[in-house]
């Protein structure tokens, strides 16, 4: 077994020593690439955990399912052997920490691990109450994948944000699935449960075009049904009171000429625009500062181009890479998400 074992920084070394002495013929790094605060520990031992974490000096021991190059196209393949570890039911965060140089980021690795267990377990994501933990450790050239319980991420701490401050002023304006009634009512399932897993203000269902009216009903009816499902669950575990998110029809050229009219947000997801890293601290701030944040997502075929010119921010989430349908309110919403909170802790460093 392999775990990685955090201590304070300064401390792994002292940390180090009695591991070994606690495990004798143990393999013990201390400060793997010189990063401090980190002990990598392989043994053969029965039960190590619990002797790792009699050591006063050891704050967490995560033990590693998977090991993989700290490679993006590595790391997200180890989905396949995630996805049989997290059950439908359950909500799931793919939980970052990289050191050392790649050609991604942190916020890269929990978009696209996090949308392909997605896809493979049909299971949602929850930021701040999840059942399952994907923790991602990287270290140097390689990454170490581990699937830890929720618990001990859902405790509130003063140095958490809450997520729900910028999701109740965001609205969802999402281009609808057609085709095939059932792919179009599969479709819905899985969008109507994201919208409302996330609780945002209003999810603006809108063709661009006429459009078939059974295949949209359908999708339609798949919104409500995966909205039930996900409401139903969160009555259960959510200590607050939990709205069904408003869904309603609207022709996408007339949200744009209303919500810009009226002066809100308006951020359309695009491989044509600018990466969020690019435009992350403008970003977070007008974010903070908006009555109301209008996110457009397109379904099938990108958001026409020719309403580009009237959006605040047209933001590529993924370069060189396309979300499928149901992904675009999960991978938006995170990658969002992720720019606000860093905006927020930014922001309050400075005051």
């Amino acid at each position: 077994m392999k775990f990685i074992v955090k201590t304070q920084r300064g401390m792994e070394s002292i940390a180090a020593n009695y591991i070994s002495e606690a495990l004798p013929d143990t393999k013990v790094w201390a400060s793997p690439m010189g990063y401090s605060g980190l002990v990598i520990v392989e043994t053969e031992h029965e039960n190590p955990e619990e002797k790792i974490l009699e050591i006063p000096e050891v704050e967490r021991a995560i033990p590693v399912i998977m090991e993989v190059p700290a490679k993006l196209a590595e790391i997200v393949s180890a989905a396949e052997k995630i996805a049989p570890l997290i059950e439908e039911n359950q909500t799931f965060a793919v939980k970052t920490k990289r050191r050392g140089k790649h050609d991604f980021t942190s916020m890269d690795v929990n978009r696209e691990l996090g949308a392909r267990i997605q896809e493979l377990t049909n299971a949602d994501v929850n930021l701040s109450w999840p059942d399952r933990v994907v923790q991602v450790e990287i270290i140097g050239d390689r990454a170490y994948i581990s699937i830890l319980p929720g618990e001990e991420f859902r405790k509130f701490t003063p140095d958490k944000f809450d997520a729900r401050k910028l999701f109740r002023k965001l609205t969802i304006v999402q281009m609808p699935y057609w085709g095939d009634f059932k792919a179009c009512r599969s479709f819905g399932e899985k969008i109507g449960r994201a919208a409302q897993a996330f609780e945002v203000k209003e999810l603006i269902i809108a063709p661009k075009e006429k459009m078939n009216a059974f295949e949209l009903a359908e999708f339609i009816r798949g919104i409500k049904i995966g909205q039930e499902s996900r409401y139903q669950v969160q009555r259960e575990a959510y200590p607050w009171k939990v709205e069904k998110v408003p869904v309603s029809v609207w022709d996408l050229y007339q949200v744009v000429r209303d919500k810009r009219r009226n002066k809100r947000l308006l951020i359309i997801t695009d491989p044509k625009g600018p990466t969020l890293a690019e435009v992350k601290e403008n970003l977070g701030r007008d974010m903070l500062h908006a009555k109301e944040v209008v996110v457009f997502i397109g379904s099938r075929e990108g958001i026409p181009r020719g309403l580009f010119r009237f959006a605040d921010y047209v933001v590529d989430l993924a370069p060189y890479m396309t979300f499928a349908t149901e992904h675009g309110i999960p991978g938006a919403l995170v990658s969002l998400w992720e720019v606000y909170e860093g905006y927020l802790r930014e922001r309050e460093g400075k005051e």
